[in-house]
């Protein structure tokens, strides 16, 4: 399989201002095995809160401001699954009939989720240098029925030979963070994220591991509410981590 020489990085709103070693972390991760990352300076967000919440036309005006930021026919990379689904499946729609719909789709067409790339287009074979531990892994919706890629985070942690991945009580559920969905129904999202985050703790697991910041954030918050030493951290710092590499 051959490796693609470059690649862009879409870092997410999110991570750039709440997870920005996350972010880091990826890069270091890539640039490891041999791909040159560009992460164009003026990119910012991909639209998706407006876009969820019924404000097309703002969606739109966001959206349009990273068309010119992915000039290259290169991979774009996107360490969370809810931002590459919004791109690469609500785009098309966005822009249809706009007249820069055809840039649109092409940005749509290369984009590529984390963990998707590390194991499908590189075929990443870690060499796992941690201790043994036990991990659970969480999986956003929108990675989840969207891009399709909860099995992709599940075979990375699986590679590392020291870790165990552990399948906790509530795997296909929401945190219930979904965006603005967490503002607006904050008493149902509130106890959708009590449930997931009462289910990871108890799973046996010393931390968990997710590709997406907004659950992470979610997720970790609560814990830290109750007073909880479990807590989750991205997936690419947890690769990195365990594989030997430094930001």
């Amino acid at each position: 399989m051959k490796t693609p020489a470059d690649v862009y990085l879409f870092g997410t709103c999110l991570l750039d201002l709440f997870l920005p070693e996350a972010g880091l972390d990826a890069i270091a991760l890539l640039e490891r095995l041999s791909v040159r990352v560009h992460f164009p300076q003026a990119q910012s967000c991909c639209g998706q809160p407006a876009y969820t919440s019924g404000h097309p036309k703002e969606a739109l005006a966001v959206a349009r401001a990273q068309l010119s930021c992915f000039p290259e026919d290169w991979p774009i990379v996107v360490p969370s699954g809810s931002c590459g689904g919004m791109i690469k499946h609500h785009w098309p729609r966005l822009f249809a009939g706009e007249p820069d719909e055809v840039q649109a789709c092409d940005i749509a067409a290369r984009v590529v989720e984390f963990s998707d790339f590390l194991l499908n287009h590189l075929d990443w074979q870690p060499q796992d240098q941690g201790a043994p531990v036990k991990v659970a892994v969480h999986t956003s919706c929108s990675a989840r029925r969207e891009m399709g890629v909860h099995k992709t985070s599940w075979a990375l942690v699986d590679r590392l030979q020291n870790v165990e991945r552990v399948v906790h009580d509530h795997e296909s559920e929401c945190c219930g963070f979904g965006g603005t969905f967490s503002i607006k129904h904050p008493d149902i999202a509130g106890a959708m994220v009590a449930d997931k985050a009462q289910a990871l703790a108890n799973s046996g697991a010393v931390e968990f591991v997710t590709a997406d910041g907004g659950c992470l954030l979610n997720i970790n918050g609560k814990l830290g509410q109750c007073g909880s030493g479990f807590k989750g951290r991205h997936l690419a710092s947890f690769l990195l981590e365990r594989t030997g590499g430094k930001r």
